[in-house]
């Protein structure tokens, strides 16, 4: 278990027993002051009474009365169970209510988790919580990027990290109008529609300029649902942030036998409660792993690496009929090559560049050949050229080259950079992480038109490889909102 989760575990059990502590000490009696706007007080204060309607009652009423102009009823527990209570101006009944009585005489009014004295310690001690987990999250965080700027952790802790920084705001202002551990169910499925509502602008502009971008991908490339990959992404977006309201709104004003959403304690109504809180989810999960992977895209893409390098990888893709670069690998090649002037002004290194890429099966040359060509032409000599030509991906192009950068530098630790596309840095970097390899990326430019496409690609890429840390975080968010919309259900049916 890593430090984090040991501490967040400590703090929780904790919270947890300051909790408990609270609502047994003070949970054991419970005052009901009734809205004078809704139930004025009789003139005649003696006319008021409240009478226990069932014969096996949890609890009894220990005083009813008028103070300062208002209806007060105290009651006290009895016994493990439920209790219904009537409450009468004279022969007249004004309103009917619920108690319930708890292990260690917890007292609830209306609902099995609805309001207790003392109950404000739950969403104190969940703020308390959350704000110790924000600010060990941002402490781990900012170490993490310190130590490397292309682990996937990181994107996931910003990803965490931003919608904490809005939820923790939204449960200080429902604290003051808390009523009941239902009460705080409820502002959890509140937060997690909101904060998707909250990006839908955000979403929406993104998918505007998709589809802008997409077009122009499509006049010049061609059409191709690669070509289409940041509409659907943004379109989705966009439909599935307003999908839980859609099917609210159209169960609450149809005739759905099937799902019946509006009697409280049938199963339609919660079935309705976790299918929109999944959907919600979803997507304000999927929003911020765009977030995360958006802002660590655009910091890889924009890094420099330190001019202390011994050798420059330069990530191969596909070449032209000749033989000759295309443009996308040219940039690559020229950033290198920048790169290697930068350094050599700055400190006089020199380095060794590394052209890596096998051939393809409707290539002339291998992709290193035609890099090395390349480079031979700009006055590089061939001492400093260091072709890999068996790699067939980013994980091989790494793999390989880094292996021949060793048998170069027997025994030396070469610090090592890679050129590539800047939309490509931060999962290259991921890719050079995950075989434990530190090294710098540096971003060529691209297309504007192709860029953002190729972003989508990179950002669904990286989901699908860390796919099964999504599905197990996830599955564990689902569970929160099964059990969530549970103790909503329990609330109405006992």
């Amino acid at each position: 278990m890593s430090d984090i989760r040991k501490k967040l575990l400590l703090i929780a059990i904790a919270l947890a027993a300051v909790c408990a502590a609270v609502l047994i000490a003070c949970g054991r009696t419970y005052t009901l002051k009734l809205d004078p706007a809704l139930y004025p007080a009789p003139a005649d204060a003696d006319t008021v009474r409240a009478v226990v309607e069932n014969a096996d009652a949890g609890a009894e009423i220990s005083s009813c009365g008028v103070e300062d102009g208002a209806v007060v009823i105290r009651f006290a527990p009895v016994k493990r169970g439920k209790t219904g209570v009537a409450v009468y101006y004279g022969d007249e009944p004004q309103m009917y209510l619920r108690m319930y009585t708890h292990i260690f005489g917890v007292l609830t009014y209306e609902s099995f988790f609805g309001d207790s004295t003392g109950d404000i310690a739950i969403p104190a001690a969940l703020l308390l919580f959350l704000a110790a987990a924000l600010w060990l999250l941002i402490k781990k965080y900012r170490a993490d990027v310190k130590r490397s700027m292309y682990r996937y952790l990181n994107v996931m802790e910003l990803g965490l990290i931003v919608f904490l920084c809005f939820f923790v705001p939204f449960l200080v202002v429902q604290s003051f109008g808390y009523s009941g551990l239902k009460d705080s169910v409820d502002g959890l499925l509140r937060v997690i529609h909101s904060f998707s509502i909250v990006v839908l602008p955000v979403a929406f502009v993104l998918s505007l300029l998709m589809t802008a971008s997409n077009i122009g991908l499509m006049r010049r490339e061609g059409r191709s649902w690669r070509n289409m990959l940041g509409i659907f992404l943004s379109v989705g977006l966009c439909l599935l942030t307003l999908a839980p309201t859609a099917l609210g709104e159209y169960l609450q004003w149809s005739a759905n036998p099937i799902m019946d959403v509006h009697n409280e304690k049938g199963a339609g109504l919660y079935i309705e409660f976790f299918t929109e809180g999944v959907i919600s989810m979803l997507v304000s999960y999927l929003e911020c792993m765009l977030i995360g992977t958006v802002a660590f895209g655009i910091k890889a893409a924009r890094h420099i690496p330190a001019f202390d390098k011994d050798c420059m990888l330069i990530l191969g893709c596909r070449i032209k009929s000749d033989g000759t670069l295309t443009p996308l690998l040219k940039s690559r090649a020229d950033r290198a090559l920048e790169f290697a002037r930068m350094q050599k002004e700055k400190t006089g290194k020199e380095l060794t560049f590394v052209p890596s890429g096998g051939q393809g099966a409707d290539e002339v040359t291998s992709e290193a050949d035609a890099i090395a060509a390349y480079l031979r032409g700009r006055g590089v000599p061939d001492e400093r050229i260091l072709p890999e030509d068996k790699s067939a991906s980013t994980y091989e192009n790494i793999r390989n080259s880094m292996k021949l950068i060793r048998e170069r530098f027997p025994g030396a630790d070469a610090k090592v950079a890679f050129s590539t596309t800047n939309y490509h840095v931060f999962r290259a970097g991921l890719i050079a992480d995950e075989q434990g390899e530190r090294l710098e990326g540096i971003g060529a430019p691209t297309k504007r038109y192709f860029w953002l496409n190729a972003f989508v690609r990179e950002f669904i890429a990286t989901l699908v490889s860390e796919r099964k840390k999504h599905i197990f975080i996830v599955a564990a968010l689902t569970l929160t909102i099964l059990a969530a919309v549970l103790v909503k259900y329990l609330s109405t049916v006992l």
